[in-house]
C-alpha cells in the first residue's frame, strides 16, 4: 500500500513566505478543513498517510515534501533555501527514517528545497535558480548516482519552486503551463495546460490524477486523455504558492 508522508498546518500558516505573488489573506480555519480533506481523498485512495510532528513556530511547514527526497531506499534531508524553513527538517528526518529509510543530507553550501524535484523514472529533474543553488543539485547527484538515477539540473526564475511549474503524467510527458516553464526543451516530453494550476497532479494510482480545484480546463484535458481527475480544493494554500505535490511526500519504493 503506498504511504505518504503529511503535516498538520501550522496556527500561523497565514505568516507564510511569498515570493512571486502578491499576499493575499488567508483564512486559516479553511485552510485545516482543506488540508483534512486533501488527507482523506489519499486515504480514499487507498494511501496511508503517516504524520511528521507539526512545529507551530514554522509557518510554511505544512508543504512537507520540501523537507526531503525519496528515491529508492533513501531519503535526502533537504537544506532549505529559505533560513526560516530549516527548522522543519529534524522532525521530517525522524519520520521517515522510522519508516525504514536510509538518510542523507544536503550539507553548506548546498541548498534544496524538496519541490525543485522532479522524478520521471530513473530522471530526476532538479530546478535551480531559486531555493536549490547548484551545489545542492550537485550533493543530491552523488547521493543518488549509486541508485541509477540521472540528475539534471534545470532553471527555475519565473515560479517557487520547479514543480510549482511542471509535474508528469503518469507515462512520462511533462505538463507546465507554458508562460511559467523557463526552458520546456528541457524535457524529453512536453505538453502545455491552460491553467497555472493544471500543472500540478499527484499520481494517485490506476490513472487517477490528484489535482486542485482551480484548474477545470487542464481536468478536461486530462480526461480526455484517459485519465481520472480527483479535485480537491486547496485555495488557502495556492495563497502561498502551494499545489497538491508540496502537501505530502511520497513513499513509494
Amino acid at each position: 500500500m503506498p504511504t505518504a508522508l503529511i503535516r498538520r498546518p501550522s496556527s500561523r500558516l497565514a505568516e507564510g513566505l511569498v515570493t512571486h505573488i502578491e499576499r493575499t489573506p488567508v483564512e486559516v480555519e479553511l485552510a485545516f478543513a482543506q488540508w483534512q480533506q486533501y488527507v482523506d481523498t489519499l486515504h480514499g485512495a487507498g494511501w496511508t498517510t503517516v504524520e511528521v510532528p507539526p512545529i507551530e513556530e514554522c509557518p510554511d511547514s505544512v508543504f512537507v515534501e520540501d523537507t526531503m527526497v525519496v528515491y529508492g531506499g533513501l531519503a535526502v534531508i533537504a537544506r532549505a533555501g529559505a533560513n526560516e524553513r530549516r527548522p522543519e527538517a529534524a522532525a521530517a528526518e525522524e519520520t521517515v527514517a522510522a519508516q525504514g529509510y536510509e538518510v542523507r543530507h544536503i550539507a553548506d553550501p548546498g541548498t534544496l528545497d524538496g519541490g525543485d524535484v522532479l522524478k520521471i523514472g530513473s530522471t530526476i529533474y532538479v530546478g535551480q535558480g531559486g531555493r536549490t543553488n547548484a551545489a545542492g543539485i550537485e550533493q543530491l547527484r552523488e547521493a543518488f548516482a549509486p541508485l541509477g538515477a540521472d540528475v539534471r539540473a534545470v532553471p527555475v526564475r519565473k515560479v517557487l519552486h520547479l514543480k510549482s511549474a511542471v509535474t508528469a503524467l503518469p507515462d512520462g510527458t511533462v505538463i507546465g503551463y507554458e508562460p511559467l516553464v523557463d526552458d520546456p526543451a528541457a524535457f524529453e516530453r512536453f505538453r502545455p495546460v491552460p491553467e497555472e494550476a493544471g500543472a500540478h497532479v499527484v499520481l494517485l494510482g490506476e490513472d487517477r490524477l490528484l489535482m486542485a480545484e482551480s484548474a477545470p480546463k487542464s481536468a478536461k484535458l486530462f480526461a480526455e486523455l484517459g485519465y481520472v481527475p480527483v479535485v480537491v480544493d486547496i485555495s488557502e494554500f495556492e495563497k502561498l504558492e502551494g499545489c497538491v505535490t508540496c502537501l505530502s511526500v511520497r513513499l513509494r519504493r
